[in-house]
């Protein structure tokens, strides 16, 4: 019913501007908002009272928060091992890069020294030099390895990992395993030349030296992650270790006898970790070698200690020791960085 005013009654609600009817107040019909051009607008639905049944549609799937738990450590170990092989896999310079050097050492400068022993004998100084060449190849490619530490660091994505629910020691875990995998290949290619420098191919004698090397692979990259921690710079990453790496392996042994050497020389060679190592892996080339007693005393001395040649078990002992202190302190220098 319309009055003479225009006004309409008696219908409970008053038209808009653009004619379209709002309830009013009391009229019993629900309030329905309109836009600025006029087009309803529908309101959200108010929120379910306290105790409700949840409908299926609302419901929540429960997940369970990673970390604190060994499957989610060994987990992260996994995964930074898993980082490790792909790098290096996808990396094909590096892997032909650092078996270039160990080979210049072996036929180039094995070569050029064997006039050296030239004589009744007949030695090839290439099988002397064998065994340190493959220290050498581990040496190299286990410190080298902890490089990605600093680079990850340096852009960022260290922090990321350091951030993960799991413990800070199955990251360093994680890495120091992958680099000693990746070293342990390399010096495992390295026996591939065994026939080429005079020693054969025994099984049992391969079986021992893998064994060996992936003992001083993981030791190695201990040792290098250990640097790692905190250097934050990649060039400062590398003056530290060609300036520890080099003396390491000249004193080891590796690329000429021990046997005659001056006492200074010869104590530095006992400190050197290194020697423990690689004398090791001399012994276990040299015992499927027939030698003279007089080049056997010369070219296989061992480390002595007061005249007392330390045994392979009592050095690779010591390797492992070292590399498990090493690793709490690695893990210790991780714990506190920031």
């Amino acid at each position: 019913m319309v009055s003479d005013q225009g006004q309409q009654v008696g219908t409970g609600s008053a038209p808009t501007p653009e004619g379209r009817p709002v309830p009013r107040e009391g009229s019993g019909a629900p309030p329905v908002a309109t836009s600025a051009v006029g087009a309803p607008v529908v309101a959200a639905a108010p929120p379910a009272a306290v105790g409700a049944p949840v409908t299926a549609a609302a419901s929540v799937v429960g997940v369970r928060v990673a970390g604190g738990t060994v499957s989610d450590d060994l987990r992260a170990i996994r995964v930074v091992w898993k980082r490790e092989l792909i790098r290096f896999s996808r990396n094909r310079i590096r892997i032909v890069t650092s078996l270039v050097q160990p080979i210049l050492f072996l036929f180039v400068l094995g070569t050029g020294l064997s006039p050296i022993l030239s004589g009744s004998d007949h030695f090839n100084f290439r099988t002397f030099m064998f065994p340190g060449v493959i220290g050498m190849t581990v040496l190299f490619t286990a410190i080298f390895s902890a490089i990605s530490i600093v680079w990850d660091r340096e852009f960022g994505f260290l922090r990321e990992m350091l951030v993960a629910p799991v413990h800070r020691s199955a990251l360093v875990l994680g890495k120091c395993l992958g680099g000693a995998t990746v070293a342990t290949i390399q010096g495992a290619i390295m026996l591939a030349l065994a026939g080429a420098v005079g020693v054969p191919y025994d099984p049992l004698m391969l079986v021992v030296l893998i064994g060996e090397i992936a003992l001083a692979a993981f030791a190695l990259t201990v040792f290098g992650v250990l640097m790692a921690s905190r250097i934050s710079q990649i060039e400062a990453f590398q003056v530290v270790t060609q300036m520890v790496v080099l003396p390491m392996f000249f004193l080891s042994g590796a690329i000429f006898p021990t046997s005659k050497l001056p006492q200074w020389l010869a104590v530095l060679t006992k400190i050197d970790p290194l020697s423990y190592a690689v004398d090791p892996l001399r012994r276990a080339v040299f015992s499927q070698i027939a030698l003279s007693p007089r080049l056997n005393a010369l070219l296989n001395p061992g480390v002595t200690w007061n005249g007392w040649r330390l045994p392979t078990l009592l050095e690779l002992a010591m390797v492992a020791v070292a590399a498990g202190v090493m690793l709490f302190v690695a893990i210790l220098q991780f714990s506190r960085t920031d």
